[in-house]
């Protein structure tokens, strides 16, 4: 297999930074007008500010503006007029225009002194004046200049690295800003914030006070934004699994880590990983070395270097101590290690953080002022070197109280572990471990327990199973499969070497958890194999447990009545026990087995009471997925063919709770979850836009982990948004792809759920020969007990036969799902469905009041999408009653909640579309004509499909129409290839000249697309 090409290794100025450049060219538009303005862009070395100025010169010299731009520098700083002696000399090297030649030739005899190269011959006799009252003389011809340049055109002005600027300059610029506030000039300077004399502290806060100025302050770019600039920087390489692991995963987190998301940083580190190879290709997939192994970029151990040269003897030996330290380190250890008295240490710590290496933290801690910064000096050292001080900082720490140490056992760990001590290596790590997983630090825990193994290894001693698992379920919670999957299968073989049963029964339970995530039948086998261990164990409390997991299969299987049935065998296994922790478990199996058996009420009776009890012993993750699950009692579009138990605006509460707490603790596949649920939540309130975003990030997560049945529901959710929006194409995409998935990991459960979906949207779409036949293998002969997704198939029939006129049949089989479901009331699209069904047959009395007994459960839920569809049938019911009044306010009611939701779809064109779809089915709303029906509906591609090509004529890449539409970049390289198929084309280019020739976007909006 080829190697791939090495990707330019450059972070785009959009990652993070999409306001501040959308700022910025706002203020380039002002400065058009006449509207003059000083923008500030501050920000650390290395953080973006010149990537940020490049992407402004780009607009604005699009736009006709002049660019004049100046630098300073550090021998500047006794330099008078430097940056703007700096610029002029730059305009003079490119000038054309015989009017500026003039121009400069008058500026050069006025600035004689200052730019003597300029003028072509030496003036008349100077005039001698007071230094002041030069000083105002080239302030007024220099700002004559600017200014009557920006008369001829709109004028950028730019100054980078203020921070060395003289302040003469610096005066000047305050003194142009002022006088240019009716001008076209844009003034924009650059500063470190972290390297500010007092000069420049003074003369930003007199901006601040005058008003003069827009600051941008750049910050490091988050673990999100990073993200996206490694799939960005990796795009054109392979997308597989092992791609998506190596971005998401260990290579992130020790980007992030080592970085801190200073971009320069970030690129710096990337490449020098490439180039000394730990960052290689092999096998057909990215890899790394550990981080330990990882080489400093040249040029960050250059800047360091230059640094520590001006130091003392004794704040070298200080700082060596401290990088051995850490990241952070402790005042009183680092005197205990020098022996130095507190105020020689001092003002050894003053002299580390004049050179900008050392921060202070508090008042007993300092650190570095970034990691990379004390990796560089660190990496100076020799192995036995490194090893020594470890050593000594390590025994060092053990002589701190004994009250104390529990707070260092990170520290102890790590440095008895670099030092090559396993006994305390192996000690401290595994404490440090379990404790990590206590605090849902499960990176940490990972680091902890691969040196906990590493010094088994050394000491010539086999782990116990418990080593392996306790690893694994930190690589589980992270959602790296393979990880945990090896660690869990190591402790089974480990458990049937010393032929320890409950060890090994505890992997069966382990890897048939993990399984679950992606394949059922792997799944089933695992706890299978458990179940019968624990009963050869005779132990009552692994078999409760088993005969959850079992019960907990059966329900994945459209099995509800045999999950309950295990279920409540566990609950009263658990009981007798006093097993709190069991009863809790097993009330949430309940809480779900009910949910998904179809009835909302039990269900959340069960849930409350295990929430109550997670919330007791402080197990978050069993809190936050129970908290999340509850969402689904109120009527989302999952769920609002049952009988509800509170309303969107409650469930959506339990979801957003949810979510705060699966992220405080990282857990990532509960992250995921709880989003679909939020999203669920939102969508069906009518919250499009909030919804999309939320789904999205949902299928993100999913994706990234590889967690097969979370990516199925967030596709299901996604898809009932779009459906909600009446863009049945794009939600027959995603019910598609969720029924693959469906089936791939064999969840009956969500193969019928995926079918019902899938089929509302063919039917929507009038492809009625599609919805029967994925109906038709679906559905169970004969009467099954009507589960959730079982509603959702028994909905989509009613559809179909309403869409093929047979209300009868509607009825019907409205009547037999009541019928399975013991006397109860109706949920809210049943009896949304069975009105439509008695309006067909002209009983018209029963569907109103069919109808009123809908609206009346909307309204009080707050399912606005639900509402406006009722209001509608109720309109027109009354209307062919010839009942106008009452038609009239339900139409306006319908109008007026079509145009609130209308409000909250993110895109245009999708909220153009839903409008007028909507709004056509209204009396009196003419439909589309001729030309824009045309204009809408081109080359066979669906409404995100065009969206997507307009996009792509205007110039974006495929990550930045994935910012605009809030998708993923997957998602974009989907819509990409169905447009190129459905229009017969095969490049970028023909799409964005098609978009032009049929007029979707003007040729003056377009820009290269190849």
């Amino acid at each position: 297999m080829e190697e791939p090409t090495i990707p330019p290794i450059t972070c785009p100025v959009l990652i993070g930074r999409a306001n501040h450049l959308a700022t910025l060219r706002q203020l380039v538009e002002n400065a058009r007008r006449g509207e003059a303005r000083l923008a500030l862009i501050g920000g650390e070395a290395g953080i973006g500010k010149s990537r940020l100025v490049s992407e402004v010169k780009a607009y604005a010299a699009a736009q006709g503006f002049l660019l004049l731009q100046g630098h300073c520098f550090p021998t500047d700083l006794t330099y008078p007029y430097a940056p703007l002696l700096d610029l002029v000399r730059s305009l003079v090297a490119s000038r054309t225009e015989v009017t500026l030649a003039a121009t400069l030739e008058d500026l050069a005899r006025d600035i004689y002194p200052l730019l003597p190269e300029l003028a072509l011959d030496q003036p008349g006799p100077l005039l001698h004046l007071e230094p002041e009252q030069e000083k105002r003389r080239l302030f007024a011809v220099l700002a004559t200049f600017f200014l009557h340049l920006s008369t001829q055109s709109p004028v950028l002005l730019l100054i980078e690295d203020a921070h060395w600027s003289d302040d003469t300059s610096l005066d000047f610029l305050h003194y142009l800003t002022r006088l240019a506030t009716s001008h076209s000039l844009l003034l924009v300077v650059t500063y470190r914030h972290d390297d500010m004399r007092p000069e420049l502290r003074s003369w930003l806060a007199q901006l601040d006070r005058e008003r003069l100025a827009q600051e941008i302050r750049l910050e490091p770019l988050s673990r999100g934004d990073l993200d996206t600039m490694l799939s960005t920087i990796f795009e054109q390489q392979h997308t597989s699994f092992d791609m998506r692991r190596f971005l998401h995963g260990e290579l992130l987190h020790t980007l992030y880590e080592l970085t801190e998301g200073n971009p320069f940083f970030v690129e710096e580190t990337l490449s020098a990983l490439i180039a000394g190879g730990d960052i290689f290709y092999t096998h057909g997939y990215w890899n790394r070395k550990p981080l330990g192994e990882a080489h400093i970029p040249r040029s960050i151990q250059d800047a360091v270097q230059r640094r520590t040269e001006q130091l003392s003897e004794e704040a070298r030996q200080v700082l060596t101590l401290a990088a051995v330290a850490g990241r952070q380190f402790d005042f009183a250890l680092l005197q205990l290690l020098t022996k130095f008295d507190e105020q020689q240490l001092l003002l050894i710590m003053k002299q580390l953080v004049s050179a900008q290496l050392v921060v202070e933290v508090s008042t007993e801690q300092f650190a570095f002022r970034h990691a990379l910064t004390r990796r560089a000096i660190y990496t100076q050292l020799l192995a036995r070197e490194r090893s020594i001080l470890h050593r000594t900082i390590a025994e060092t720490m053990e002589q701190l109280p004994t009250t104390t140490l529990d707070a260092h056992l990170e520290d102890l760990a790590y440095h008895f572990y670099r030092a090559r001590d396993w006994q305390k290596s192996l000690d401290y790590a595994q404490r440090a471990g379990e404790k990590a997983l206590r605090f849902y630090a499960h990176r940490a825990a990972i680091d902890y327990f691969t040196w906990a193994l590493d010094a088994f290894a050394h000491l010539s001693q086999t782990p116990a199973p418990a080593n392996y698992r306790a690893r694994g379920q930190a690589y589980e919670t992270l959602g790296e499969f393979d990880q945990a999957q090896h660690d869990y299968t190591r402790a089974l073989e480990v458990a049937r070497e010393i032929h320890d049963l409950t060890a090994e029964w505890q992997s069966a339970i382990d890897l048939g958890f993990l399984w679950a995530e992606r394949d059922y039948t792997q799944a089933e086998a695992w706890f299978r194999q458990a179940l019968v261990l624990a009963q050869s164990l005779n132990d009552p409390a692994l078999h409760a447990r088993s005969l959850n997991r079992i019960g907990n299969w059966h329900l994945n299987v459209e099995q509800p009545n045999e999950a309950l049935r295990y279920h409540h065998e566990a609950l009263a296994v658990f009981r007798e026990l006093h097993d709190e922790s069991g009863i809790t478990e097993t009330l949430d199996l309940l809480g779900m087995a009910n949910y998904l058996g179809g009835d909302l009420i039990q269900g959340t009776v069960y849930y409350q009471q295990a929430i109550a009890l997670f919330s007791k012993s402080g197990n978050r993750q069993g809190f936050t997925s129970s908290l999340a699950t509850l969402a689904l009692r109120g009527p989302t579009f999952q769920t609002d063919a049952m009988v509800t138990a509170a309303s969107l605006s409650e469930a959506r509460h339990d979801a957003e709770q949810a979510l705060s707490i699966a992220r405080e603790i990282g857990h990532r596949s509960s992250e995921a979850y709880a989003l679909f649920q939020l999203a669920l939540c939102l969508g069906s309130q009518g919250e499009y836009g909030q919804a999309l975003a939320t789904g999205e990030q949902s299928l993100h997560i999913a994706e990234e982990i590889e967690h097969l049945q979370w990516q199925t529901a967030a596709r299901t959710v996604l898809g009932g948004i779009y459906s909600g929006m009446l863009a049945f194409s794009e939600a027959r995409d995603y019910f598609a792809q969720a029924l693959s998935l469906a089936r791939e990991i064999g969840s009956l459960f969500w193969i019928r759920l995926a079918t019902g979906y899938l089929a509302s949207a063919a039917i929507a779409l009038n492809d009625t020969a599609q919805a029967e036949r994925v109906l038709q293998a679906a559905l169970s002969p004969g009467n099954p007990m009507p589960t959730m997704a079982q509603h959702m198939l028994r909905c989509a029939q009613v559809e179909l036969a309403l869409a093929q006129a047979q209300p009868v049949r509607a009825l019907e089989i409205i009547d037999q799902s009541s019928a399975s479901s013991a006397p109860a009331p109706e949920g809210l699209r049943i009896l949304k469905l069975r009105g439509e069904a008695l309006a067909a047959l002209q009983r018209l009395a029963e569907a109103e009041f069919v109808f009123n007994a809908a609206l009346e459960i909307a309204q009080t839920q707050g399912a606005r999408p639900a509402q406006w569809r009722i209001c509608l049938a109720l309109g027109n019911l009354y209307q062919a009653q010839e009942r106008k009044l009452e038609a009239e306010e339900m139409f306006t009611m319908a109008r007026t909640l079509i145009d609130e939701l209308a409000a909250t779809v993110p895109h245009e064109l999708l909220r153009d579309t839903f409008q007028s779809k909507a709004s056509a089915l209204l009396p009196g709303t003419r439909p589309l004509s001729q030309a824009r029906s045309a204009k809408q509906t081109p080359g066979g591609l669906t409404e995100r499909e065009r969206e997507v090509a307009i996009l792509i004529a205007q110039g974006n890449s495929n990550q930045m129409i994935a910012d605009a539409l809030v998708v993923t970049k997957r998602t974009v390289e989907t819509h990409i290839g169905n447009i190129m198929f459905k229009l017969g084309y095969s490049s970028r280019t023909q799409i964005a000249v098609w978009a032009v020739e049929i007029g979707l976007v003007s040729k003056a909006e377009t820009k290269s697309s190849t």
